[in-house]
């Protein structure tokens, strides 16, 4: 938690207040093989990462989108996964592709490794965490159904080739 957002905002730390997150004080605290959530990783989290995180856990940074770049440029310990194409359902970000808040990049690891029934209790922290699922419900499907990094990418692919809505 790198206390850079509003903290009547911050999801990380209303996660740590209920006792579903544990916070890192320091980077090197960070387990070597945890999987670090990072938007920038080539590679993609698939439910072939499960083993992983069972072992040595999902560590998500807690930033502002504003300082983001700044955030990773730093070296962090673990085994970098970026989540897959996914739409923010919380109200700062909302609809804003891949820009979602720590909950619910947490909630949508979880959901993609199968532990559906974790993800829908972080979620419901806040009132929008439904609106995240609603949203996202068959992507998480297809990204939960999929064979690896090849299948997701496909299926992102799909995703950039339909036409907006209201468009042409």
């Amino acid at each position: 938690m790198l206390g850079q957002d509003d903290p009547h905002k911050c999801t990380s730390s209303k996660l740590v207040r209920f006792g579903y997150a544990t916070p890192i004080a320091r980077a090197r605290m960070i387990p070597g093989r945890s999987i670090l959530l990072n938007p920038f990783s080539e590679s993609i989290l698939t439910p072939l990462d499960k083993g992983l995180a069972e072992r040595s856990g999902i560590t998500a940074l807690d930033c502002s989108w504003r300082r983001i770049l700044e955030a990773f440029s730093k070296p962090w310990r673990g085994v970098h996964r970026r989540l897959p194409l996914l739409i923010p359902g919380n109200p700062v970000s909302y609809g804003k592709p891949g820009r979602l808040s720590s909950l619910e990049a947490l909630a949508a690891a979880l959901f993609i490794l199968s532990y559906e029934e974790h993800a829908r209790r972080i979620l419901s922290l806040y009132k929008w965490g439904s609106t995240f699922l609603e949203l996202n419900r068959d992507l998480l499907e297809a990204y939960r159904g999929s064979h690896g990094e090849q299948d997701i990418r496909r299926i992102e692919e799909g995703i950039l080739k339909r036409p907006y809505p209201g468009c042409g």
